[in-house]
């Protein structure tokens, strides 16, 4: 029967696309190298050591027991003691030879993880938008951890087990080569049906490794979202969701450990026939061969250590397949350009106050259309700026764009009068800084969380940044003050509280330019007052640009920007824009409609 093409086809491509995983996999772990010929040698030569203890079994027995000179103790202890002292020997090297493995698998482990979220944290925002969370997160730890089974010995029994593999056969061939043709013509079937199984494994596993990337996202989504869950009654169709990527993941997973069952079934069927055959083989035609119940009984031991590696192999295999998988999936990362690459020798931004220049910047995201349309705008030193415009507009987009977590896609984006593209990176971070719309903060204290700004400060400067701010009434309300403990993403405060401390933050590092992205929203009437008079501490002496939620804060500012469907359409003060008539003037009388409808 013609085996169908696409099925062929697939089962090439997955062979191909194995051996590249492989390659490539262990270029980028490298440490999998290090003293790789050491721990190989050390392992080949346990392989050494149980070969030698079938040979001293047939000395045994042909010249100790059953000799032409009858029992022999002295020669039966000796060999004896002989094979203890190597069965020991096999058992300390092979010990030791694990502890390497294990070593240099958690090394391996730990870099490449390291790596990846290095990888991971450099992504630009588009990376970030079109992917989950729980996926990415699934990159840096499920898949990672699939490779420790391999690290620790998968690797390096493809080779020690080869070896053992060929020398076995090598000696079956001097005690029997008879005996040796009916082993591989009774077991040779099982080579080709692990072959076929192989292509098919790396296939299912790389399904497994997808599934569990749905299902770290989704469970992840369902966590942090339990409030919202609650509130709103969502909980039967989230735990729905969660039942079909769990169910998936089931799925999957047993497709391909049903693949290792099969061949643990296999090799154990084939071996015990092949053992049954050389029993029946050798005990009746074995004299005639030449071959004596010595030889026949090491053959057989023999055998059993040829067919332990084979079995094994097929172990290896489900490993190997499950390790080529998470190293698919990491690759993948790996594979993703970095958009926003640090100058080798960037420029320096000057301290204090910086300007704002952009010409004909536009961008979009990977997938999507064009989200900013030739921006055109300078902004002087010192300005205290406000961004606003509908949701979609494009506003958050520019914003980012000025902190440079992502490129323009096309125009050039100036601070300083300094391309940005251009800038050193650890002067960019320095003077340039950004305090998101939720006000992140790390589940530490409020110091450690205030220190991010600049991590060497003393306590008394992150008490100045608070008390120039005005903050530091509030922060001596806290129970604990300075150790107060946040909490998971700063949870233990309120919105506006977690916005007090992102702004002390932002005053300790003391940037040149500030970006606050909707740093008013979402706050409450008591913590308001004091968020308007840190903003306006935080903006002096230096540029502030505000996408504004609250067009209390555009009434405020120096300048005002209006963003419509990805263009900026209007800029000037508020009051201007205001008397104007045009798109500010419209959504200013909204905001006021609003405010008034909900005193």
């Amino acid at each position: 029967m013609a085996v169908p093409v696409v099925e062929t086809l697939e089962d090439d491509i997955a062979e191909v696309r194995a051996l590249e995983v492989l390659r490539r996999g262990i270029e980028r772990s490298p440490e999998l190298r290090t003293g790789f010929a050491v721990t190989a040698a050390m392992a080949l030569c346990v392989a050494v050591g149980k070969l030698i203890i079938p040979v001293l079994i047939q000395q045994i027995l042909d010249r100790g027991i059953t000799g032409t000179d009858g029992y022999r103790p002295g020669f039966v202890f000796t060999a004896a003691a002989i094979a203890t002292v190597i069965i020991l020997l096999v058992m300390v090297l092979g010990r030791a030879t694990m502890i390497r493995l294990v070593k240099t698998s958690e090394r391996m482990l730990m870099s490449l993880r390291v790596r990846t979220f290095e990888h991971i944290q450099r992504l630009s925002i588009a990376e970030h938008s079109e992917n989950r969370r729980g996926v990415l997160t699934a990159r840096v730890t499920s898949d990672v951890e699939t490779l420790s089974r391999f690290a620790q010995w998968g690797a390096i029994s493809w080779v020690v087990n080869s070896a053992l593999i060929v020398g076995t056969l090598a000696v079956m061939i001097v005690y029997s080569w008879q005996l040796t043709i009916l082993v591989v013509v009774v077991y040779g079937p099982v080579i080709p049906v692990m072959r076929w199984i192989q292509r098919r494994q790396l296939v299912a596993y790389d399904k497994v490794r997808t599934a569990v990337g749905e299902t770290l996202g989704m469970t992840s989504e369902a966590v942090m979202g339990a409030p919202l869950i609650r509130a709103y009654g969502y909980e039967p169709t989230m735990r729905e969701k969660l039942r079909r990527v769990i169910e998936s993941q089931y799925t999957d997973s047993l497709s391909a450990h049903k693949f290792f069952a099969f061949i643990t079934s296999i090799t154990d069927l084939f071996g015990i026939v092949a053992m049954a055959s050389v029993i029946v083989v050798g005990v009746k035609y074995g004299n005639g061969w030449g071959v004596s119940s010595g030889e026949l009984v090491a053959f057989l031991f023999l055998v059993n250590l040829l067919l332990s590696p084979i079995a094994e192999i097929g172990e290896i295999l489900d490993q190997t397949q499950t390790a080529l998988a998470g190293w698919w999936k990491i690759l993948g990362v790996f594979d993703r350009p970095i958009d926003v690459v640090d100058p080798e020798d960037g420029v320096g931004v000057p301290h204090g106050a910086l300007s704002i220049e952009a010409e004909g910047v536009r961008f979009r995201y990977r997938t999507g259309d064009e989200v900013l349309h030739g921006i055109d705008v300078s902004i002087p030193a010192g300005t205290n700026v406000a961004i606003v415009g509908e949701t979609g507009s494009g506003k958050t987009t520019f914003a980012k764009l000025l902190t440079r977590l992502a490129d323009p896609t096309e125009g050039v984006l100036k601070v300083g009068g300094i391309d940005l593209k251009v800038i050193d990176g650890e002067s960019r971070r320095h003077e340039l800084r950004m305090v998101p719309q939720d006000g992140f903060l790390f589940d530490a204290t409020i110091r450690e969380n205030v220190r991010f700004g600049r991590p060497e400060a003393t306590d008394a400067e992150l008490r100045e940044a608070f008390e120039r701010l005005g903050l530091d009434a509030w922060l001596d309300t806290l129970p604990e003050g300075f150790e107060t403990e946040v909490g998971e993403r700063g949870e233990s405060l309120s919105v506006g509280e977690r916005q007090l401390v992102a702004l002390a933050r932002a005053q300790l590092a003391d940037p040149g330019l500030l970006i606050l992205d909707e740093a008013t929203s979402a706050v409450d009437a008591r913590i308001e007052q004091s968020l308007g008079v840190a903003l306006e501490r935080l903006a002096e002496g230096r540029t502030t640009v505000s996408v504004a939620h609250r067009l209390s804060t555009a009434e405020r500012a120096d300048m005002v920007l209006v963003f419509d469907d990805g263009q900026l359409v209007e800029v000037g003060p508020h009051a201007d824009l205001v008397a104007k008539g045009g798109v500010y003037a419209g959504l200013h009388e909204s905001w006021i409609g609003a405010t008034r409808e909900t005193e």
